[in-house]
């Protein structure tokens, strides 16, 4: 029987810079940025999806259900949001990440992506099995399923802006579209090399990228209008930002190129440590989301390309100097060291040494978690991240996680000693 739990999530690794978020134990495949803003969902290679408010640089909760990489997310108007993953399966969470309401099943092979139709009725998947699936957010009824794609890799989809069709992309080199009232599908594009993404501007052009490294903006009649250059590497990643005017495409290169629309001039390309980018994503006010193969979630000034930074809680609580504390930074997003657990992903850590493992008054934990007779001293929170959470507490739904240098291991136990109270 497949289990659906908040878990903990502690992050003992190197420490990352102020604006980054760091919480995934695998490079983070897919973000989405709530209609408001004022929360923000990655998914992971790690199998978790996370929760975070923006406001707090913190996450609020870690959501585990599928069995495999979660590919895919997408909000929904009134503030729920789905994911999908390596397992075919399609999540439909609460608002408030404290469980998924429906189960969506019908794929018989990945999920790749996910979008929810403008009036926030329908939501449409594309999937390695070569199809494309039309879900009913409020009804419980069986998928329409759209077949056409020559390839069995399905990579994209998106909506035109009326709702009044579907567009997706895949292996195959085609951009598809797929008219709601019955007619028949048509290609809009064949473009000759694998496509990986695609995002669907205001006025409904659909910018399409894969392989080649190169962008087409296709008119939603048919025709490549333009192509944008931003460099050789393949593209695997799209976004558009709410009012039209900025396109930014992640590479394999692990550069983003954001251009200024419609004129399709390039303004800037941001730079990161050189690994993949798979995601990317426009909050409402224009910052933009990324993330990729380093297990980061970063936000940038989409106008000037600066990587922005800010003095959330989780840099508040562990500015010090002491060597634990940098190896604790990368848990503060999920666990306060002092206070309550509201808010966060993890329980407090307040008075952790002596404390029996599930025990937190306000804190909802695992069943798992419950059954252990694990008493957290220093050796026990040692043992914890030497053999990693999969090996000491098995079952937990944990991401792997361990802390490989000695040296570090006992740094972060001296700081959490002092930090914690006891």
């Amino acid at each position: 029987m497949r289990r659906f739990a908040l878990v903990i999530v502690s992050l003992l690794l190197a420490a990352p810079a102020a604006a980054d978020l760091r919480g995934h134990g695998g490079p983070v495949k897919a973000i989405a940025v709530s209609p408001d803003g004022s929360r923000v969902v990655s998914g992971s290679f790690d199998a978790s999806a996370i929760l975070w408010s923006p406001a707090r640089h913190a996450a609020e909760a870690v959501l585990r259900g599928h069995d495999g990489a979660v590919n895919a997310i997408a909000f929904a108007r009134d503030g729920r949001f789905a994911t999908g993953g390596d397992d075919g399966r399609i999540l439909l969470w609460r608002a408030d990440g404290t469980g998924p309401e429906r189960i969506l099943t019908g794929h018989e092979a990945k999920v790749t992506a996910l979008a929810v139709s403008p009036d926030g009725r329908l939501l449409v998947s594309s999937a390695w099995d070569r199809t494309v699936r039309l879900w009913h957010l409020e009804a419980d009824a069986p998928a329409r399923v759209l077949e056409g794609h020559a390839d069995n890799a399905v990579n994209a989809v998106g909506w035109l802006p009326d709702g009044s069709a579907v567009v997706s992309a895949g292996y195959d080199g085609t951009l598809r579209l797929w008219p709601l009232d019955g007619s028949a599908p048509k290609p809009l594009a064949e473009l000759g090399l694998p496509l990986n993404a695609l995002a669907v501007l205001p006025d409904g052009t659909v910018a399409v990228a894969g392989a080649e490294g190169t962008v087409s903006l296709v008119a939603r009649t048919g025709g490549v209008l333009r192509r944008l250059e931003g460099g050789a590497a393949p593209v695997i990643t799209l976004a558009v930002d709410a009012a039209g005017n900025r396109l930014a495409a992640g590479g394999i290169r692990g550069s983003v190129a954001i251009w200024s629309l419609p004129d399709g001039r390039l303004l800037r390309t941001l730079s990161g440590p050189g690994l993949p980018v798979w995601a990317v994503a426009f909050a409402p006010d224009g910052v933009l989301w990324t993330g990729g193969t380093d297990r980061m979630v970063r936000r940038w000034d989409a106008e000037t390309g600066v990587h922005l930074g800010a003095a959330g809680l989780a840099e508040v609580e562990v500015a010090s100097d002491h060597p634990g504390a940098r190896v604790f930074r990368a848990c503060a997003a999920c666990h306060t060291l002092k206070g309550d657990s509201a808010n966060r992903a993890g329980p407090t850590l307040a008075r952790l040494f002596g404390r029996r493992i599930a025990t937190v008054p306000d804190y909802s934990y695992s069943e798992a978690l419950r059954r252990m007779d694990i008493v957290w001293t220093r050796e026990t929170v040692a043992a914890l991240f030497t053999l990693g959470p999969s090996a000491y507490t098995p079952g937990t739904k944990m991401p792997e996680q361990v802390v490989g240098s000695r040296e570090d291991l006992e740094a972060l136990l001296d700081f959490l000693e002092i930090a914690t109270g006891g």
